[in-house]
């Protein structure tokens, strides 16, 4: 049958019959190396091509970046008297929010990094 992720795996395989080579980024969680994952992979007609995140580094995970947003949008500041009105919340910001106001947030969630100032840019060693 396969896990998910091999389910995951195929259907992006299916939905893009036009590509060479198809680019799919995961994060380094445990079931994203299983042993099915890894027979998925190595198969000769593979067209997909894994790019693992480093461990532990949430500001390349655009979903990371989502959360932060959606956090600040959500539950900063915020209290909800009941578990309803926070999935309401939740839910809104997830169907209206993110389409009607994405050009507010789109670079807090893109992988379109820069610098925006080189006063505020430093490399730590």
């Amino acid at each position: 049958m396969g896990s998910v992720q091999h389910k995951l795996l195929t259907k992006i395989e299916a939905r893009n019959p036009d590509k060479r080579i198809i680019h799919v980024i995961w994060d380094n969680a445990a079931y994203h190396k299983g042993p099915d994952v890894r027979a998925f992979l190595a198969r000769a007609a593979c067209r997909i091509h894994l790019i693992q995140l480093p461990p532990y580094c949430p500001h390349l995970n655009p979903i990371e970046r989502l959360w932060a947003v959606l956090h600040q949008y959500v539950t900063h500041n915020c209290y909800y008297p009941s578990q309803k009105q926070f999935a309401d919340a939740i839910l809104a910001f997830m169907r209206e929010t993110i389409p009607q106001e994405w050009t507010k947030f789109r670079d807090k969630v893109s992988d379109n990094f820069r610098v925006i100032t080189h006063e505020n840019f430093r490399v730590l060693k």
